[in-house]
């Protein structure tokens, strides 16, 4: 047996000691208050009083697990916070509010104003020196620049649009409309452009810069278009104008503002937090909690960079940026009132999650996933340019590690983005690899709720989201949007088809991982629900919910969509190549199939329920769907959105298999209670099966099928067909066409309308252009209109 002397018990001793000691101080946590002090150490009764001291504080606590705490309070930052890799030493860093205390992290500065009247109820006062900005903020209420037409709650696009926003006659009203905006849709509706005005020409005409938010150049919309921060439009409350050559700002207050006690809050810096690595030294294992980030200026004149392959430029910055990271998170924060984007995740990171947020009231996008665009082999920027075969590299995947992978963003309530840029979307991917999206409530978006914006380089999962009240203000679109464009995809399309079947092998080097979009419910009324454009390529599609819109498949290979519920609406496949290998099979669908330029009908197109025999015979006129059936689905419960079918329901037969409906949309239950749900639909189909429909409700009125010879006299009718709008609602989509009751529609899209059925079918067909030209009689005397459907 061993004898251990006094000096070795000793040593252990101290050994054990020393080992304690060590692993206590692994751990450090500083402590920031408003009342703080700099000069303090950063202990809790001696917290410092700035973000950015407890930063480089974590920063140089080598290899340690820091805690940073926030006591309550509003943190305005006088500049972007960064954390750098070079810097952090750290092991981990966690920055979080104290005991769930609310914590606003505020890219805006507060002013301390002497206001005084000016004229006809503006008041002015002097803005201190080095203050730029461009968003007002009066008792936590943005307010709107001086614009016109003024802002409007109720208006579809912008807030407000005039065709004559920038007309002859109301810019010579402007003595210097110098930095000035005009902003406007995309001719074809497909995003928004932004000028800065420069001046005026010697004919009196504005010198624009800008115009460089969107990647399908094109001519500005002639009515979707409004001005602001012009001097000589501030003429209604709430609007105001800064003019940074007096330094005076101008505000007409509304009869609820009480100047004198009023906080007055201004927008000043773009990025609130940025982590910056590289993918040889990330960022690692930084966590951001309980947080509330506030206030950022606008970006759209910064939102230039064209991104590879799809419609969108971008701006990489945002609320939060994360650039060259891993095993990095933000989790039950809240982001609103921001002039751009929430979070970027830009190029490299790994692992990233973003979990359990509240995103909302935002200028452009909730959370954006963009690789570097040289992460892509024979990389294309624009729709019409492309590379010949010749010069193409034809190694499959990425040429570097440059890109975000393996990123998660799971359990947000995400609504009412886009604000200003129209481009905007709940989450978009854009040269990344397998992001999963999963339980987020995403809606009230002007584009697609989420969008992939090209095919490099798949692997993404999008399971158990709500998606919908999406394409708001713009068309051509979906609920869920992609484009392909992939290294075989060529706007030529004729090029393209001996391309791919001369070289099949091309077809997937940038699309190499399927796409998984299962167990969502999405729904667009402008649009489609699920979008795949443009040779979107290597999607499994199945278990899901579309409520409105259906689905569409152009171009692209290897799709598989089955067991999935498209309400009121059905499949439509656009512009199919040869040999597609697209399949489509034990899907309900309740209006026929609406194909477009179709030749060659994929793999595998069958076993189907469609909604009566009619449909059905129709698809098989094309060779598919020969064990298709037609029948009523019989819904457990459809007004209550159960889309799951009953034992005796004939979709059983075709292999349809029943699926949770109660799974959707954000689950962390603060913000369960606070998530929006989708309208659900009356099945208009639900009579029409054996085509007894009389009357629905549609567009926000209500129409009626012409019935007998009591309807074609009292409307002096020549036969007993059409359709009779017997109400239009009040600000309805039927009234802004000029629609009024009595009005029997005779004709759309230049075909002949016999029934409501006729008429669904037609408007299923082009729903996505936002109008359908339309005859109707009137007061017994015929009339041509256009019916706008958004």
């Amino acid at each position: 047996m061993p004898v251990f002397t006094p000096t070795f018990i000793r040593f252990v001793f101290l050994f054990f000691a020393a080992l304690l000691t060590q692993s206590a101080t692994a751990q450090v946590t500083f402590y920031v208050a408003p009342n703080g002090n700099d000069a303090n150490n950063g202990m809790l009764q001696k917290p410092f009083k700035t973000l950015s001291k407890a930063l480089l504080s974590a920063q140089g606590a080598k290899g340690q697990k820091v805690t940073i705490q926030l006591r309550k309070g509003t943190y305005y930052l006088d500049k972007t916070l960064v954390i750098n890799a070079v810097d952090a030493l750290f092991e981990s860093l966690e920055i979080t509010g104290y005991k769930n205390e609310p914590v606003f992290i505020d890219g805006g500065q507060p002013l301390q104003l002497a206001w005084k009247p000016s004229q006809n109820g503006i008041y002015q006062a002097v803005v201190a020196p080095n203050i730029a900005f461009e968003q007002l903020y009066i008792n936590g209420q943005q307010q709107p620049l001086a614009r016109y037409p003024n802002y409007d709650a109720t208006a579809r696009v912008f807030h407000g649009t005039a065709a004559d926003a920038i007309s002859p006659e109301r810019v010579k009203t402007w003595k210097n409309p110098t930095c000035g905006y005009v902003h406007a849709l995309h001719s074809g509706e497909w995003g928004g452009f932004h000028y800065l005005i420069t001046g005026k020409d010697e004919k009196g005409e504005l010198k624009l810069e800008g115009g460089w938010q969107n990647n399908r150049p094109a001519p500005m919309h002639k009515q979707y278009r409004f001005v602001e921060n012009i001097r000589e439009e501030l003429d209604a409350p709430g609007e105001w104008f800064f003019d940074k050559t007096t330094r005076v700002l101008y505000f007409y207050p509304p009869q609820n503002i009480n100047l004198s006690t009023a906080l007055v809050e201004v927008t000043t810096l773009k990025n609130l937090l940025e982590l910056r690595g590289t993918t040889y030294k990330p960022v690692r294992n930084v966590q951001l909690k309980d947080l509330h980030f506030v206030h950022t200026e606008r970006s759209f004149m910064e939102t230039k960079e064209p991104l590879v392959r799809s419609d969108w430029t971008f701006y990489r910055g945002g609320a939060v940026l994360f650039d060259g990271t891993e095993n990095c998170k933000i989790s039950d924060c809240t982001f609103s009132n921001l002039g751009g984007n929430a979070i970027v995740v830009s190029n490299y990171n790994k692992h990233t999650t973003i979990s359990g947020c509240h995103i909302h009231h935002i200028g452009a996008s909730a959370v954006a996933f963009v690789g570097d665009p040289k992460a892509a082999r024979s990389p294309s920027f624009r729709y019409e340019l492309s590379i010949p075969y010749q010069k193409l590299d034809k190694t499959s995947g990425p040429q570097t590690n440059n890109f975000p992978q393996e990123c998660t963003v799971t359990d947000n309530l995400i609504h009412d983005m886009g604000q200003l840029e129209k481009q905007a979307t709940g989450v978009q991917i854009e040269l990344s690899a397998s992001i999963t999206v999963s339980h987020n409530s995403i809606y009230n978006t002007p584009r697609a709720g989420i969008n992939i914006g090209d095919g490099a380089w798949g692997g993404h999962i999008l399971e158990y989201n709500d998606v919908f009240n999406t394409v708001l203000e713009t068309g051509d679109h979906g609920a869920f949007n992609s484009w392909g464009r992939d290294r075989f995809w060529y706007a030529n399309r004729s090029y393209m088809d001996s391309l791919v079947a001369a070289h099949p092998e091309l077809i997937l080097l940038d699309a190499q991982k399927q796409t998984i979009i299962r167990h969502n419910r999405f729904r667009c009324d402008h649009g489609w629900d699920i979008d795949l454009d443009d040779g979107s390529s290597n999607y499994h599609i199945y278990n899901n919910v579309c409520l409105n819109g259906g689905l569409k498949l152009r171009e692209g290979f290897y799709r598989k969509v089955e067991n999935n519920i498209m309400v009121n609406n059905s499949f439509h496949p656009h512009v199919w190549f040869k040999n597609s290998g697209d399949e489509f099979r034990h899907n309900i669908v309740m209006k026929k199939y609406f194909p477009i330029q179709i030749k060659d009908w994929g793999v595998n197109i069958d076993q189907n329920l469609f909604p009566d025999s009619a449909s059905l015979a129709l698809a098989r006129k094309n060779n598919t769907d020969a064990k298709s059936t037609a029948g009523n689905p019989a819904f457990i419960n459809a007004s209550a959105g159960d889309y799951r079918v009953s034992a005796y329901s004939p979709a059983l037969l075709i292999g349809f298999k029943n699926f949770s409906m109660t799974d959707f949309g954000v689950q962390k239950p603060e913000l369960k209670k606070l998530a929006l749900q989708p309208v659900i639909p009356a099945l208009i189909n639900a009579q029409s099966l054996d085509g007894k429909t009389s009357t629905i409700s549609f567009l926000g009125g209500t129409l009626k099928n012409i019935e007998g010879l009591g309807d074609r006299s009292a409307y002096g009718l020549p036969d007993e067909t059409g359709i009779l709008v017997t109400s239009t609602g009040q600000k309805s989509l039927l009234t802004q066409s000029g629609l009024l009751e009595k009005d029997v529609i005779r004709t759309a899209d230049g075909k002949n309308v016999k029934n409501i059925r006729e008429f669904l079918d037609i408007y299923q067909e082009v729903n996505w252009h936002g109008k359908i030209n339309i005859e109707i009689i009137r007061n017994q005397q015929p009339m041509k209109m256009v019916l706008l459907l958004k």
